[in-house]
């Protein structure tokens, strides 16, 4: 009981797989049927696929709406603008279909974006254009006046090539007293007309007999074909040769070589001499096509293999073995002999691939269609199961479609192009055969540029060092970023961040070449106003939408030797460098008479002074202190010197090309008396005078320092905002034995530098390219190894 239950449970699973199952076929196999008659004109409209899916006319051809064909001459096309399947040339049925009983044609049809596949079956209706007609136009016959009536006699039957009901239906025999029609029915091979003897045949009443084989198709009209037959009336031999098997039946591996023995047939017949010895052949009602398979041995019987044995053509063959004496009148008997074929794996499979698309963006989403693939394979069982496969570790994945043997090329992860832009993928397909065959083809997969790199800089910060006094307009400098994206993503162009800031107010004076970075100033710097400034440049790239990135530039200006001295004393009341001193002429030797005065706005080398004597008229009386401007007396003064002397000194700077000054001084040599008289009226004076020039240079000398003093905080404040290994600091060197005011020590990164003054330290190196003015210092924490730094 519990036995029949589980039984009847099982067939309704089985029956409701099944139901599932033809569903499921119904869906892959069609989803459209239309059907046209042969030999219509090209252009032909065939139906209106996009109505009949429902499709949207206006999207067909964005969508390339088209026929996947692998053919050359393809017969169907479909017309992206309508959606209506057209004839692309005259079908004829027999040619597509040869003579099965229905043409069908399945069509794939595909969208893209997204992906579409649409099935549509075309029927080819058959239309009556052909005429039956007989192998040959003649047939003899030669029977012995002994047969008895009944004796039947196979004929060659007639062929249309049309199929169907259009096909041969009927015979018609011509109006005779011996002989009757009998008409066998072969299914595949059609139907075999025979001859029946109906009434004995008798020589000496007429020898021979004609008739007319008529052979008609089911058209309406009906088209004809005839064949004549002579029968010739013969001698009495009276036994036909008898087969030794009621059946022949052989298995046969296809491929089988050339000379191979299928099998052997054997007959007797029991008359004697030439009556009784059988020749073989093949019967009347084989097709031409089986001679260039077999041959037959008319001695033996052996049925031996004649060409290629191809399972997938034809996988069963059963063929009529004709059994004959050599008597006057020969007696034949028929037997068939069927012929298994076995499948053996000859076939690779074979791979076709339709790319939708050129190449796919690199920010598509894991599981986007990038090509869809069919498999097939001749073979059949195990030998035609075809698998699919990659070669490649790739980021795309082969997907089993819902259609048999169809895959779906799609992406498994995501791609870079910056990483890989370029796959070449091989599909491999491979059946289930002992030993299995394969084949392989290999596809191009492109991934196209999506912009998601922002431009990058070479150099974050930029720090640039420039002299003053630089031409207005020129490039001062440059900044140069890069995009891993290419083509537009990866086009550059560069722009000032100005946002309108107190610190950034120095931005109206740049511009910057969009292209290539170029950064030009439109005025020049001057040292003695503006140390250093810092600002930002844009970079963005030209995609949709475009990505950009900025980075900080750090601007530091290099003082230029373009201040000339500035004769602070002497000084006349006409403002030129000349003054007047008068000394007694008892003074000792060593006496200061005066002391020049100059200053210069420049900084380290370029602000450091000398003086020199330019003209004196007694070298002998009096000297220059080169660093302080000090005039002393040389020697004390004889009654045979001048009354009146003048000097002319140089003030000179120490920049590459130097600047200049001179001042005047005219000493005047009085007696003692008259000298004291006049120290003390100008003593007072030139207290004056010296307290109004002490205030000058004071103010002078406080206005640079603040200023330098501001510089310095600014600059520090900017080195202590960059990464460690980017930072400047200025130090402190006790050791340091520098005379300037205006010598300062810093370092950058692991390098000590110093704008220096007359003196300079010990082991110190001046750096090239500096104007003289900056040292590069031995590092005390790294005594191993001494860095350079250069200065533009």
């Amino acid at each position: 009981m519990e036995q029949r239950r589980y039984e009847g449970r099982n067939g309704t699973g089985c029956l409701t797989g099944c139901v599932v199952a033809v569903l499921l076929w119904c869906v892959a196999s069609a989803q459209l049927r239309y059907s046209i008659s042969e030999g219509v004109h090209a252009g032909t409209a065939v139906g209106n696929i996009a109505k009949d899916l429902g499709l949207e006319k206006s999207t067909l051809k964005d969508r390339r709406y088209r026929i996947v064909s692998s053919g050359a001459d393809p017969l169907f096309h479909v017309n992206q603008n309508d959606g209506i399947l057209y004839v692309s040339r005259e079908i004829d049925r027999e040619e597509v279909c040869a003579q099965s009983s229905t043409c069908l044609i399945n069509l794939k049809t595909v969208l893209e974006n997204p992906l579409e596949v649409h099935y549509v079956g075309v029927e080819v209706l058959d239309v009556n254009d052909h005429s039956p007609s007989f192998p040959e136009k003649e047939k003899r016959l030669e029977i012995s006046e002994s047969v008895l009536p009944g004796a039947r006699f196979q004929l060659k039957p007639s062929r249309d090539r049309d199929s169907g009901h259009f096909s041969v239906q009927q015979y018609k025999l011509s109006q005779n007293d011996h002989f009757r029609l009998e008409v066998r029915d072969k299914g595949e091979d059609g139907k075999i007309p025979i001859l029946v003897l109906q009434k004995s045949l008798d020589r000496e009443a007429a020898g021979s007999h004609s008739l007319v084989l008529t052979a008609l198709d089911g058209g309406k009209p009906p088209k004809s074909g005839d064949m004549n037959i002579l029968v010739n009336v013969l001698d009495v031999n009276d036994n036909t040769p008898i087969f030794s098997k009621d059946i022949y039946s052989v298995i046969l591996n296809e491929n089988a070589p050339v000379g191979t023995t299928v099998i052997q047939v054997n007959a007797t017949d029991l008359d004697d001499s030439q009556n009784g010895e059988v020749v073989y052949s093949f019967g009347n009602s084989v097709s031409n096509s089986l001679f260039t398979l077999f041959d037959i041995n008319q001695s033996t019987g052996e049925i031996i293999v004649n060409g290629l044995i191809d399972y997938e053509e034809k996988d069963k063959y059963e063929i009529e073995i004709q059994a004959s004496d050599k008597g006057f009148a020969p007696l034949t008997t028929e037997k068939s002999v069927i012929i298994k074929i076995i499948d053996m794996n000859d076939n690779a499979p074979e791979i076709e691939v339709t790319s939708f698309s050129s190449s796919i963006p690199e920010d598509s989403r894991p599981g986007t269609t990038v090509a869809l693939i069919s498999v097939n394979d001749l073979d059949s069982g195990l030998n035609g199961n075809v698998i699919c496969s990659i070669a490649e570790d790739v980021p795309f994945v082969l997907s089993p479609s819902l259609q048999d043997k169809m895959y779906s090329l799609v992406t498994k992860l995501p791609l870079d192009r910056e990483e890989r832009a370029k796959y070449e993928l091989t599909i491999i397909a491979k059946d289930s055969g002992q030993p299995s065959l394969s084949s392989e083809k290999t596809i191009s997969v492109v991934v196209s540029d999506v912009n998601d790199n922002s431009p990058e800089f070479s150099q974050s910060p930029y720090t640039f060092y420039v002299s003053e006094t630089n031409e207005p307009g020129t490039s001062v400098f440059a900044v140069k970023a890069f995009d891993r994206d290419e083509n537009d993503n990866a086009v550059i162009s560069y722009r000032i961040l100005r946002d309108g800031s107190e610190e950034n107010k120095l931005t109206s004076f740049l511009n910057i070449n969009t292209e290539n970075g170029d950064i030009l100033a439109l005025k020049s710097f001057d040292f003695e106003t503006l140390k250093t400034f810092q600002f930002q440049v844009v970079a963005t790239d030209s995609g949709s939408p475009s990505l950009s990135s900025n980075v900080t530039v750090n601007v530091f200006i290099l003082d230029q030797n373009d201040n000339a001295p500035v004769i602070l004393y002497p000084v006349s009341s006409n403002g030129s460098a000349e003054g007047v001193e008068e000394i007694p002429r008892n003074v000792n030797a060593g006496h200061l008479v005066t002391k020049v005065r100059a200053y210069d706005a420049d900084i380290g080398y370029n602000g450091w002074l000398l003086f020199s004597l330019q003209q004196v008229t007694d070298h002998s009386l009096f000297g220059l202190d080169r660093y302080t401007g000090q005039i002393r007396t040389l020697r004390s003064f004889t009654e045979t010197d001048e009354a009146e002397h003048k000097l002319v000194i140089l003030v000179k700077d120490n920049g590459n090309v130097s600047l200049s000054a001179t001042a005047t001084v005219i000493v005047k040599l009085v007696e003692p008396k008259e000298a004291f008289a006049a120290s003390d009226v100008k003593s007072s004076t030139k207290v004056d005078e010296e307290d109004n020039v002490t205030l000058y240079l004071m103010i002078t000398l406080g206005s640079v320092s603040v200023l330098f003093l501001i510089s310095i905080i600014v600059l520090i404040a900017m080195q202590c905002s960059k990464p460690t290994d980017y930072t400047s600091k200025y130090l402190q060197d006790t050791n340091y034995d520098g005379t300037l005011c205006h010598s300062i020590q810093y370092r950058s990164g692991d390098k000590r530098y110093m704008l220096v003054g007359p003196r300079m330290s010990i082991g110190s190196t001046i750096v090239p390219g500096s104007h003289a003015n900056t040292l590069v210092l031995p590092d005390r924490r790294r005594a191993s190894e001494e860095v350079r730094q250069f200065f533009l």
